[in-house]
């Protein structure tokens, strides 16, 4: 009688001790003598000792960041260069069977294809076009992560460090490029404005007094001012009397006067 009371507890106790949980975010790798057996799905199972053995697995999105890279992009400017990259296990039993510590494989991985799509760009396109790199990178993980039961998400570029004289070289050329845009938009301006005062000129030259009316309006104008302007209205033909031309044609009247 002691000795099936002394089974029964030791039955109970392996039967303890087998009981294994597997919660709803993870996955079960049971093994059976050394040899892979089955997943384990959530919920309580039974792995006997000695003969069975398990591995749990995060089945959750995972995001690792990749630590900063030397590296040297395709027109020869050193970077330094960090990103982060999401990816989540779709086969727990490939990721244990077919790849060692699959963190830190991927960890590796991210890292050496982040230098690679670097060096295969320049340093306008990497600054312009993130995404379309970032989406490069995520493709080439993803294709290799494939066999090892890993699905990459998604790869972003956090950071790109320049060294100190690239990025005086960057202000410099950024200060140039707004210069001749201000340069450019004050041209255009002139232009318009001439074009417009030409304009104007025509209209005011085919109707006879528009040119004295406008005259009128503009002094209007500025005798609200409380400065201490002075204007003085001269006929254009007071002016013309300066030209060199017409001085000398006033001293010959001058002279034929005086003979009459």
């Amino acid at each position: 009688m002691i000795f099936v009371v002394g089974v029964i507890i030791f039955v109970l106790f392996i039967l303890l001790i087998s009981i294994k949980q597997i919660s709803e975010y993870e996955r079960g790798i049971k093994f059976r003598f050394g040899k892979f057996k089955k997943i384990l799905t959530p919920g309580w199972k039974i792995v006997l000792p000695i003969f069975e053995s398990y591995k749990k697995v995060d089945i959750r999105t995972k995001a690792v960041d990749v630590p900063e890279q030397d590296a040297i992009t395709k027109d020869n400017v050193s970077i330094r260069i960090n990103a982060v990259i999401y990816y989540k296990v779709f086969d727990a039993s490939k990721c244990i069977l077919a790849v060692e510590r699959y963190q830190y494989a991927v960890g590796q991985l991210a890292q050496t294809t982040m230098r690679n799509a670097v060096g295969a760009v320049s340093l306008d396109e990497l600054l312009s076009e993130r995404d379309k790199i970032s989406t490069e990178i995520c493709n080439v993980i993803d294709e290799a992560t494939d066999p090892w039961g890993i699905k990459v998400e998604n790869v972003e570029l956090k950071d790109i460090k320049l060294p100190d004289e690239m990025q005086r070289v960057i202000a410099k050329v950024a200060e140039a490029e707004r210069e001749k845009e201000a340069v450019i938009t004050k041209s255009r301006g002139e232009k318009e404005a001439a074009d417009n005062l030409a304009k104007a000129a025509e209209v005011l030259s085919a109707a006879p007094g528009a040119l004295h009316l406008r005259t009128l309006s503009t002094l209007n104008d500025l005798s609200s001012d409380q400065s201490n302007t002075i204007i003085f209205a001269v006929p254009i033909e007071v002016l013309r009397a300066f030209d060199g031309t017409n001085v000398v044609e006033t001293v010959k009247k001058i002279k034929e006067a005086n003979k009459k």
